[in-house]
């Protein structure tokens, strides 16, 4: 079913994109604009690459979208469910979805890689990605903020520190060096397991899980599982890109989850 999903893919690369996108909350900050030229389409008649589950398939128009929750009756993020009225666009989404590089046939031929490492490289851009978090997240009384190994901590430390809360890495088995904590899940063939140290975090905190994106969301749901087995109460879930096609926001159930683009 999958693979299904993944061979209707229409584009070879990433189209050039709006002058502006949608994002939830809006923003008055004023960004600068600069722009990465698209790569080429494909020579006619050449049929379009696959996608798999944890590549990062070429982005059409990208647009935010969040589905909102997870606050305290008396600091509530907001509550938001599709995608955001015309006046709510923010810019700043233009020069982030513009700065996601594709890489064709990366690991393995026929995938188009997301490559945020060119988001990063771009200091506006990379800038911008994390004050969009810091923004929804700061004054909600996060104490925790979980990023997922590896991509998830490149954007979780930045934002704890802004926010005042500490960071945890939840990795891979046999990474961490001291007693751990462990929940498996599902991958389309076999299975995997996410890790976190004992003590890391403590009954009754609050926490942010992030990670650069997500597809189908069986590692969100691990962080989230392994938070909750131990009493923290998981406020949100945050990613840069959604594959929406995917379904992971379906896996994800009732926990809220807050993306900047879609792809």
């Amino acid at each position: 079913m999958l693979q299904r999903l993944l061979l209707r893919c229409p584009n070879w690369i990433s189209p050039p994109l709006p002058t502006s996108h949608q994002l939830l909350p809006p923003s008055s900050k004023t960004p600068l604009f600069s722009w990465i030229p698209p790569a080429p389409a494909p020579p006619a008649g050449q049929p379009s690459s696959s996608r798999s589950h944890n590549s990062r398939p070429a982005l059409r128009s990208l647009s935010c979208t969040s589905a909102g929750g997870g606050g305290t009756e008396s600091q509530p993020l907001q509550q938001h469910q599709g995608m955001a009225a015309q006046d709510e666009k923010d810019p700043r989404l233009a020069r982030i979805s513009s700065s996601i590089r594709v890489i064709p046939d990366f690991p393995k031929k026929g995938i188009l890689f997301q490559d945020i490492t060119t988001l990063l490289l771009d200091t506006k851009a990379f800038k911008d990605t994390i004050d969009l978090f810091v923004d929804r997240y700061k004054g909600k009384k996060i104490s925790v903020v979980a990023g997922i190994e590896a991509r998830g901590f490149i954007f979780g430390p930045p934002i704890a520190l802004a926010i005042g809360a500490k960071f945890v890495p939840m990795r891979k088995p046999k990474k961490l060096p001291g007693e751990v904590i462990s929940e498996e899940y599902s991958l389309e063939y076999g299975k995997d397991a996410m890790e976190m140290h004992v003590g890391a975090v403590q009954a009754g905190e609050r926490a942010l899980v992030i990670d650069d994106l997500i597809a189908t969301g069986g590692t969100l749901c691990a962080a989230i599982r392994l938070l909750e087995r131990v009493g923290v109460h998981v406020v949100e879930c945050a990613c840069v890109i959604e594959l929406p096609e995917l379904k992971g926001r379906e896996r994800l159930g009732d926990k809220p989850l807050f993306v900047l683009v879609n792809g």
